[in-house]
């Protein structure tokens, strides 16, 4: 093989790798306009195809008010009970070893592979009117299927995993020698977790909860399967959209999906910064 030929062979196979390369890229950013960014462009369209005068009458509907209200309190109330327990399940399987934590894993990660619809399904049967514990419920004045607990339930139950499987790799990554010390040193375990383990985990905790909020916010078929689909009383911002999608009220359907829309976009825009600081942390501890 002469010196020309040899030299040609790894000029082909950059060339190659290079126009591969240039292939993805395409192939990728195609996917994102498609998939992403017409359909965004298309929500925010639709919701001002007549005015802002228009979204702002849509935004006023006592039913598009009670939505909003009712997601923003599903929410308040879901992921700080899905805060306080992922935390607590991290610190668990991150800092000792007993029997069943493989199963508590196991039971943590359940909801993502369970359908949401099926989770619903599975509230109605407990408290549901016809249900195991629905009429001794019913008869203490404390109704759960098509009211706000059972919301709460199903918001809870889809949502629970975010903060527990973000945490819990880095705790386990970290380890324990920093909270040993403190309590070598005499701090309290409150003490402790205050001031030494909260602040190592801060940024993945605040990660962990802004995903679980965005799905709190935009959880549907578990919602839709409790909530009885009563307006102005059970009736969050996806069921609304929905609702007013089928009476043929576009410019109300597609407001209120704008306003989740924005949600989506501010969820990304902070994930990234997090993303940011937890790998510049990171970086910096390694």
């Amino acid at each position: 093989m002469s010196d020309s030929q040899t030299a040609a062979i790894p000029l082909t196979t950059t060339s190659e790798h290079h126009i591969t390369r240039i292939g993805l890229i395409v192939v990728t950013a195609t996917l994102l306009v498609v998939l992403l960014a017409l359909p965004l462009v298309v929500v925010f369209a639709e919701a001002l195809r007549r005015g802002v005068p228009a979204v702002l009458a849509a935004l006023a509907q006592p039913d598009a008010i009670a939505a909003i209200q009712l997601s923003l309190l599903v929410a308040a109330i879901s992921v700080p009970l899905n805060t306080v327990f992922g935390v607590t399940a991290a610190w668990s399987i991150g800092r000792f070893h007993f029997a069943g934590r493989s199963l508590l894993i196991t039971l943590i990660e359940l909801p993502f592979s369970v359908s949401p619809v099926i989770s619903g399904l599975v509230w109605v049967l407990l408290f549901g009117a016809n249900g195991w514990l629905g009429p001794l419920l019913d008869r203490a004045g404390l109704p759960i299927v098509f009211a706000l607990p059972g919301l709460v339930l199903a918001t809870v139950f889809v949502t629970f995993p975010f903060v527990a499987r973000t945490l819990i790799p880095l705790m386990q990554s970290q380890g324990a020698t920093e909270e040993e010390a403190a309590i070598t040193l005499g701090a309290t375990g409150w003490q402790t977790f205050c001031h030494v383990t909260l602040p190592n985990i801060r940024w993945a905790l605040l990660y962990g909860v802004l995903l679980c909020n965005a799905r709190a916010m935009g959880e549907f078929g578990a919602v839709a399967v409790v909530s009885g689909h009563i307006r102005g009383q059970t009736m969050t911002m996806p069921l609304q959209i929905e609702a007013l999608f089928n009476d043929y009220d576009w410019i109300g359907a597609f407001t209120i999906a704008g306003l989740l829309s924005l949600l989506a976009l501010v969820t990304l825009a902070v994930k990234a910064a997090l993303e940011w600081r937890i790998g510049e942390r990171s970086g910096a501890l390694l």
